[in-house]
């Protein structure tokens, strides 16, 4: 009596199930890439050959080529700058090492405005970096 198995396995592979794996994650990269929204404005900074790294900046300060000064990508005027700052930083106490911040001027900007965000941030004992480009 010969005895025949009714279950066969399929040797063939379909690739439908994976096609569409493939195409639900390029859908899924494309959507998450346009929520990304770049937190810098668009400045020339100037250039440098000494560039230190610090440790991670809390925020960052812009200053443009027309005098606006921005808080991440929040454009503030100056004499609200320090009260917006400190909100958004808080106290330097409330830190085990001062907060630092990163100071990114156009180069066209003139010293006396960067001096003016170097007291701000001295007054309120944060720890200011100001930003480069490098060198070519």
């Amino acid at each position: 009596m010969a005895i025949k198995s009714r279950s066969k396995v399929s040797a063939q592979f379909s690739m439908s199930s994976m096609t569409d794996i493939v195409f639900l994650l390029l859908i899924f990269f494309m959507v998450t890439s346009t929520l990304i929204a770049p937190n810098a404005l668009k400045l020339l900074l100037p250039q440098s050959n000494s560039q230190t790294q610090a440790n991670k900046p809390i925020t960052t300060v812009s200053i443009t080529a027309d005098l606006k000064y921005a808080v991440e990508t929040t454009i503030v005027p100056f004499d609200q700058l320090e009260s917006f700052l400190v909100k958004k930083v808080g106290p330097a106490a409330s830190y085990k090492e001062p907060p630092t911040i990163s100071l990114h001027a156009d180069k066209s900007v003139a010293v006396e405005h960067v001096v003016k965000v170097m007291n701000i941030a001295k007054r309120n004992r944060y720890k200011l970096i100001l930003a480069t480009a490098p060198e070519k």
